[in-house]
């Protein structure tokens, strides 16, 4: 069930099959999905509803004639700075001054479990959502 207190990620990818799998596995953590297929569309989402997203989940590559995710996550961590930052990457790894501080970088191909291992790492316990915290939970006890 989800109410006013889920809160929301940003799925920024290009491709829309692994933006779809990038959705579902923050939808298993417990959030609410916006997915932008771009930079332009992922700052349009950010204007209009940056107060209430928690996560930018973004890829590097973008659609031809756009910002790169790297750009994408150093405009959200100055214009939206309680956002925190995952970007992701198959083919491109971050250089210095690519990812704003505070942002965690994970490789493609990933799995779920290393997704919500890079959130636990991310989120303090008060602004994870609460599948998110029993995923921890069951860690720890076993």
């Amino acid at each position: 069930m989800q109410d006013n207190l889920t809160p929301y990620a940003l799925v920024a990818d290009d491709d829309p099959l692994l933006r779809m799998d990038a959705s579902d596995i923050l939808q298993e953590a417990g959030f609410r999905v916006h997915e932008a297929a771009g930079y332009d569309d992922a700052v349009s989402i950010l204007k209009e509803a940056g107060a209430s997203i928690q996560l930018l989940f973004t890829d590097v590559q973008m659609p031809p004639g756009q910002m790169n995710g790297f750009h994408l996550a150093r405009h959200c961590a100055r214009d939206w700075p309680d956002i925190k930052i995952l970007v992701a990457s198959g083919q491109i790894k971050p250089g210095p001054g690519d990812m704003p501080d505070g942002a965690v970088f994970v490789s493609k191909p990933f799995s779920s479990k290393v997704i919500h291992d890079r959130l636990q790492e991310l989120l303090p316990d008060g602004q994870k959502p609460e599948p998110l915290l029993k995923m921890a939970h069951r860690s720890t006890r076993s």
